[in-house]
């Protein structure tokens, strides 16, 4: 009963007659999170206007000093989150949980047999909501058995290739934990371009030199740009010595 008396428009009131704080909350119970713009479903979040602004206001405001992309409002810390105006401590730690816990649904295995990955394209669609819209480089490296099917998946560096160079020996040893028979390393270019650089190449090789020592493959090096990639193997550069 509680329930009902929640919800205006049972005993007469229209959504135009709620506060604008509470317009978000009631149109979701209505019509579903899907009819929510990214401004109302941040508000959802922020709870509650300030200083003569009321939530969607603030969440407007917040989007667009973001540019009015969620990718780059992900880029931002809890405190870069609280120099905007109306957005405190408990508001941008909220903010920040959320669109973390968005990241991972994305990033998170399927339960279940998994398929191989055969296919860079697989890599990318795997790989893309951990490394999508990071102003910094980090380089990954997925671990895969017999059959090709993801046996494990670290961060090796984060930084750039140039400064955090890969540590073989490190990877091999990760290879006889996971019992794994192939190698799949993943970086991201934040630049935009998935094109590979000279130290991108070198770091390739010395990896693919290092794990054939051990008859062990480097079955593909991935680098993710926002909408692109580049795959070695497709290009042939893995083999290349």
């Amino acid at each position: 009963m509680l329930f009902f008396l929640s919800l205006p428009y049972l005993w007469g009131m229209k959504m135009k007659d709620l506060c604008a704080d509470e317009r978000p909350r009631e149109k979701m119970l209505l019509h579903g999170a899907s009819s929510l713009s990214e401004a109302e479903l941040l508000a959802i979040l922020i709870g509650s206007g300030s200083s003569g602004k009321n939530a969607v206001e603030v969440a407007r405001e917040l989007l667009s000093e973001a540019g009015g992309r969620l990718t780059r409002l992900s880029e931002r810390t809890p405190l870069q989150l609280r120099k905007q105006k109306g957005i405190g401590q408990a508001r941008a730690v909220t903010i920040s949980a959320a669109l973390e816990l968005g990241r991972r649904y994305l990033a998170e295995k399927p339960a279940g047999r998994q398929h191989p990955i055969t296919q860079p394209e697989e890599v990318y669609r795997l790989m893309l909501p951990l490394l999508k819209g990071l102003d910094h480089e980090e380089c990954w490296v997925l671990y895969l058995n017999r059959a090709n099917r993801l046996c494990g998946r670290e961060k090796l560096t984060s930084g750039t290739l140039d400064t955090t160079l890969i540590d073989p020996k490190y990877v091999l040893r990760k290879v006889l934990d996971h019992q794994a028979k192939g190698v799949i390393l993943v970086h991201n270019h934040p630049s935009g371009s998935p094109l590979p650089g000279e130290m991108d190449l070198r770091e390739t090789r010395r990896l693919h030199r290092a794990l054939q020592t051990f008859d062990i493959d480097l079955t593909d090096h991935v680098i993710i740009a926002d909408g692109s990639f580049y795959s070695f193997s497709r290009e042939t550069l893995v083999n290349c010595d």
